[in-house]
């Protein structure tokens, strides 16, 4: 009778963590014919409960008179080239790279994105003005979200 390979209890920690640096919904790892799936529940994600006197952020888009549009559908849409954790500046605690309002030639620095522990620079594909920032510091993006709208 062949003997069932324990469960590395380690490894299964080292995904989750994995899972919460990257913002993946989910990963999978084989070796020596065990394979372990840990999976992000996809329901409404949890609030955080924040102390009565702590300052609440306040919204980072611009309101606008026209008719609110999509923003994956806008022409100066500015997408997140990979799964990570958007920085808005270069440290915790440093000014933002960029504002709403904020003009930008292309290949200006416009967010960092940390991907498998690295910092992935994302430059402006385009001259403009930084009318909407569509991401909170310190929070996962998904390939293909909107990150800020140039106009």
């Amino acid at each position: 009778m062949p003997k069932t390979p324990a469960i590395d209890h380690d490894v299964i920690r080292d995904l989750a963590k994995l899972l919460e640096e990257t913002g993946l919904s989910e990963i999978e790892f084989q070796r020596d014919g065990v394979s372990i799936r840990v999976a992000r529940n996809s329901g409404p994600p949890a609030t955080r409960l924040r102390p009565a006197d702590s300052p609440v952020p306040p919204p980072v888009t611009v309101a606008s008179a026209a008719a609110p549009i999509d923003p994956t559908q806008h022409p100066g849409v500015v997408a997140s080239p990979m799964v990570g954790t958007a920085y808005l500046g270069p440290s915790p605690g440093a000014r933002p790279f960029v504002e709403i309002g904020t003009q930008v030639k292309a290949g200006d620095i416009l967010i960092i994105i940390e991907a498998m522990k690295t910092m992935n620079q994302i430059p402006a594909p385009r001259a403009g003005t930084v009318t909407q920032i569509l991401v909170e510091d310190g929070r996962p993006v998904e390939y293909g979200e909107p990150l800020m709208i140039i106009e």
